[in-house]
Formats: structure tokens, sequence, C-alpha cells
């Protein structure tokens, strides 16, 4: 066979080849595009960050949402944590009155406000400072100790005998796992949050709730990051996955209530019954799911992030259909 013909042949079984592949891949492109749709279930009506576990949120309009939590600026959601001089955790459950402390970051500075007290100032980043070992709901993790001056700050406001000390969680730091804390939990990493970076409440599920009390509770109760409105109350259980703006996320489990749900966010009261009973008789699990929930009932979702970015107040919220 002439060569002339043969290189003929084979450019033309290439082109071909190429040609079908590219219309394989549009089809294919399109076929998934088809099987993936967005469906609006709601807006974003507000966005919280906590810097201080159990501390004050900070209302903002825009935050980063990163594989940790949301970020704005140097503070993180939850990064900060206070703890006992052995390295135990101290939430709201134990001091109720950590619901009034409030944590910002200013111009590289921490800024430490509470009822009662002076400002307290310090930078964001102590290298000096020692790395303490923390306990955090039975895991190991670390945390950069906030000085001397924190720790009196903290001690002071608390009014106990104990000392108390703050820590910070840094990005070199190895993050907790939620696959550690139940096997069964899409993996996802979290500094001191309890189990997955991002919470997602909706406004009609806490009205839902007020109806059923004699005295309303509002969002802030529950300490969300994300809050939704123009959705059916507790719709926000079936989404497995969403898209807000750029950003993607995913369901890891319902949030299971606690103690912590019975302190009053305004006046740092505790009072150990409501609106906790209320949810236990109409939120429970599933049998099937006792032995991750146990007692607690239901209320919120906590999601991983599956694509990073911007959110913002007055953002969509697509439900994702395959």
């Amino acid at each position: 066979m002439d060569v002339k013909y043969l290189v003929q042949d084979r450019s033309a079984a290439l082109v071909l080849g190429v040609g079908a592949a590219a219309l394989g891949l549009g089809l294919g492109y399109r076929f998934l595009r088809r099987s993936e749709e967005l469906v609006r279930v709601g807006v974003v009506s507000q966005l919280l960050l906590h810097p201080l576990k159990s501390g004050r949120a900070v209302s903002l309009s825009l935050a980063e949402c990163l594989p940790i939590g949301l970020k704005f600026g140097h503070m993180q959601d939850r990064h900060w944590l206070v703890v006992t001089d052995d390295g135990h955790m101290v939430t709201g459950r134990q001091q109720p009155s950590l619901v009034l402390v409030s944590l910002t970051c200013e111009g590289g500075q921490v800024c430490l406000n509470g009822p009662n007290m002076e400002e307290l100032r310090f930078p964001v980043k102590q290298p000096d400072n020692n790395i303490t070992d923390c306990r955090v709901f039975g895991s190991d993790i670390q945390g950069r100790d906030c000085g001397v001056e924190a720790s009196r700050w903290l001690t002071g406001y608390l009014g106990e005998e104990k000392t108390f000390r703050l820590v910070h969680f840094e990005p070199q730091m190895k993050a907790r796992r939620s696959t550690e804390i139940e096997p069964l939990f899409r993996q996802c990493e979290v500094a001191y949050t309890d189990v997955g970076p991002v919470m997602l409440l909706s406004e009609a599920s806490v009205k839902d709730l007020s109806s059923r009390l004699e005295k309303d509770v509002t969002v802030g109760r529950f300490r969300p990051n994300i809050v939704i409105s123009g959705c059916e109350a507790f719709e926000e259980d079936s989404w497995e996955e969403i898209q807000i703006g750029s950003v993607r996320l995913q369901r890891v489990m319902s949030c299971g209530r606690c103690i912590f749900t019975t302190v009053d966010p305004e006046t740092g009261i505790i009072n150990r019954k409501e609106p906790l009973e209320t949810l236990k008789s109409y939120r429970q699990c599933e049998p099937s799911e006792k032995h991750i929930y146990k007692s607690a009932p239901l209320f919120g979702q906590l999601l991983s992030v599956k694509k990073t970015g911007i959110l913002q107040v007055g953002d969509v919220v697509y439900k994702i259909r395959r």
C-alpha cells in the first residue's frame, strides 16, 4: 500500500476518532448537566459567625465559606476556646454567662468585651506563646494560649476560684475529624465546633417552635451560621446538598440539641428546661438513629463544605436534585 494513502487513512481515522470523542464528551456533559437540577428552596436571611465557642455571635452581610467553617478577616467560626488549666473545654453548658462575651478582631488585634468588664485587646498572632493540648468532646486538639491578661480577664469575668485560659486554633494545627466523633458521618474537619463546620437553620423552624412555647425564642439561641427564610418549617432536614452562590454544602447530620439551648442569649441565664423539653416532645430521631442522637431532639442541620466561596445575605439557596 502507498505510504501516502496509509498516512491519509490514519489521519482521517484520527480526526474521526477525536471528533467522536468530542461528540461523546459533549453529549455526556449535556447528559450530566440535565441530570443535576437546581431547585430554589429559600434565601439567606442571616450569616452568623461565633469566633469564641459559646460566645456572642457576630452578624455579617458577607463571609468566606471555607472547609473548616465561616471566616471574616481574622475571625473564624469557633476558633477561640475557653479552657481550664488542664486544657478541658469550657462552654455555656457549664458557664452560661459566656454567651454575653464578645470576641471580635480589629487591626490585627483580638477585642474581648463583656458586661461590667473593661475591653481587653491583644494581638491575634502570638507566636511566642505556648501551645496547649486541649480536650473537646473527648478528642485531643491544640490551641495557642492567648496570654496571662486574657486568662485574668476571663477568670475575673466568670468569677470563680479556678483559673480559665483562652486558646486560639491556628491554621497549621491538626483539626478534629468528624469520622473520629462518629464513624458514620461524612468526612470533614472542624476546630472547636461540635461536629460539622457549618450549621444551617430556617426561620420557619424557629417560628414553629415558638408557636409551641409560652415565650418566643430567637434564632440566636440555636447558634446557626446560616439562617434561611422563604421555606417551610423543617424543610432543611431534606436538603442533602445545596448551593448558595458558588458555595456547595453537603449534609453531615442533624444537630442534636442539649441543655445549652436553655441559656437565654440576651441574659446569660440558664433555665434547664425550655425550649429543650418542648423540642424533645416532637423532634426525636428515627429509632434506627438512636445510637447516634440518643435522646437529643433534632433542630437544624450540620453541613460540610464541598466547594468554597463567598456567602452573602440575600443569596438564593438551591437544593441540588439528581
